[in-house]
């Protein structure tokens, strides 16, 4: 089975395709590991999307996942990861990276709005600089309460009594 979906683009000449979709409108930019998919991770999405026009999601690469969540992680491979999120309507396209932050990327595609969940205050949200000295506009948005992948793996492992 293919994991292909024609909102997955790859890094190599994403500015010059994204110039082709952005035309005039809003380019909203976030960034994740989005391991295992939950109700968070849509409702953080979905405010992101609000914020503009066309919604990018560049995802860390398996590699940069281990580096920043440790060697069991991620539990869901890259391309599996890239293939639910562009099944989301809210998104539009989606990317990988393979560096720890996304300031490389950020730089190439120069989002209108830039955006991350709550536990980023907006003066520490990487790539923010890029995004003001352009005019834009840097977000952190609060988050859902009561979702977290860490916390959903620890209870699939049995060691927190939390039920649901």
């Amino acid at each position: 089975m293919s994991l292909a979906h024609p909102k997955i683009l790859d890094r190599a000449g994403l500015p010059e395709r994204l110039a082709k979709r952005r035309q005039g409108r809003r380019l909203v930019f976030t960034n994740g590991c989005f391991d295992l998919l939950h109700p968070g991770h849509c409702d953080l999405l979905a405010r992101c999307k609000a914020l503009g026009d066309l919604l990018l999601v560049a995802v860390n690469s398996d590699e940069s996942v281990q580096r920043l969540k440790g060697p069991t992680r991620p539990v869901t491979p890259l391309a599996q990861r890239m293939f639910v999120l562009a099944h989301l309507e809210c998104v539009d396209v989606v990317t990988s990276f393979g560096e720890d932050t996304p300031y490389e990327i950020l730089s190439e595609v120069l989002p209108d709005v830039l955006a991350k969940g709550g536990d980023w205050p907006v003066e520490k949200i990487v790539g923010r600089d890029l995004v003001a000295a352009r005019g834009g506009e840097v977000k952190s948005l609060p988050l859902l309460p009561g979702f977290s992948t860490t916390e959903a793996i620890a209870r699939i492992l049995g060691k927190t009594g939390r039920n649901g």
